[in-house]
């Protein structure tokens, strides 16, 4: 199989090997989806298992690309060798992340940092099975840590939470998305809260807001299964401060997943949702290819001329798949 003229295996062993131009072919074909895609995936999963996986998200303007921007500085510094994701699940426009973010980033990031946006062009079936596939690339090479980021506050991005190992919600004064958030499901998921832009009138307000969501979460059993409290930091990360002290709590909460056993439990989870994404997308396939033979194109005039349900349709073409 080949990629910009230059076999996948070829470009997985120069990648291997550190060189940059060839880790990045290989995210683009990881984005265009497919066997090669696959192949890139079947290389990389051997050398996987070391890397921190960890997931920024919240409300647009929240600060999250800036705050991403520090940490990388930060870990940059400490001499880490980190990667950064930036998914843009809703834009079939500026495919990816805006640009000015990106910019800001590489104004911050160290040498050895890989920045990379991605965009599923509105299709999050794609995002499920590119995002994982990634991640995977950038641990197989070497980065550590792997930070996911996201520009929203829906379900896709919970979902991409899910894909980390240490989450972190960001909010800001005013809390405008804060019902949003709650409803998709994103403060459960939350590792570290991050309060950012700090100096702004309501900061201590949403602090005490999350501190009352916490309580309310531990008295109704939400949070004793993992005997975790998610902490809440206070940050301005356009200046830098406080964003030490996330990436502090990142590194302690991914000590507490290695020695809570956590960590296994999560890789697992991430594993099993992976596999069953695979599994939609190849029943899928074979379920549309179905349907586009003669008796696939019998089935659907039987239901539009209300011979048949579509639940009785979809459990005809469910026997002819799994024959």
């Amino acid at each position: 199989m080949k990629s910009h003229g230059e076999p996948v295996h070829a470009l997985f062993e120069k990648a291997f090997a550190g060189e940059r131009r060839s880790i990045g072919q290989l995210l683009s074909v990881i984005e265009q989806g497919g066997d090669q895609a696959d192949s890139v995936t079947e290389m990389a999963h051997t050398f996987t298992g070391k890397a921190h996986i960890v997931g920024i998200t919240g409300a647009p303007g929240s600060g999250k690309s800036t705050l991403t921007g520090q940490l990388t500085r930060i870990s940059s510094e400490a001499g880490w060798k980190t990667a950064v994701l930036a998914v843009d699940p809703s834009s079939p426009l500026t495919g990816g992340a805006i640009l000015g973010d990106r910019i800001r980033m590489d104004d911050l990031a160290g040498e050895e940092t890989f920045i990379r946006s991605m965009a599923t062009r509105g299709h999050s079936g794609g995002l499920a099975l590119a995002v994982p596939a990634a991640i995977r690339l950038f641990d197989a090479v070497g980065y550590d840590p792997v930070i996911i980021e996201t520009v929203g506050v829906g379900q896709v991005e919970v979902d991409v939470a899910g894909t980390a190992d240490t989450t972190v919600v960001v909010v800001t004064p005013g809390w405008g998305d804060a019902v949003q958030a709650n409803k998709a499901g994103l403060l459960e998921v939350a590792d570290i809260f991050v309060v950012n832009k700090a100096d702004r009138p309501g900061a201590k307000d949403a602090r005490r807001d999350l501190e009352l969501m916490l309580d309310l979460g531990h008295i109704s059993g939400l949070n004793d299964q993992n005997e975790f409290r998610p902490p809440i930091i206070m940050t301005n990360a356009l200046h830098g401060e406080g964003t030490n002290e996330v990436w502090k709590n990142i590194k302690e909460h991914g000590e507490h997943l290695h020695s809570s056993g956590q960590l296994e439990q999560r890789q697992s989870n991430r594993i099993h949702l992976e596999i069953t994404n695979r599994l939609n997308r190849v029943i899928g396939e074979v379920a549309s290819s179905v349907l586009e033979t003669k008796a696939g194109r019998e089935l659907l005039k039987s239901v539009a001329s209300r011979e048949i349900s579509p639940s009785e349709a979809a459990k005809q073409l469910a026997a002819k798949v799994l024959k």
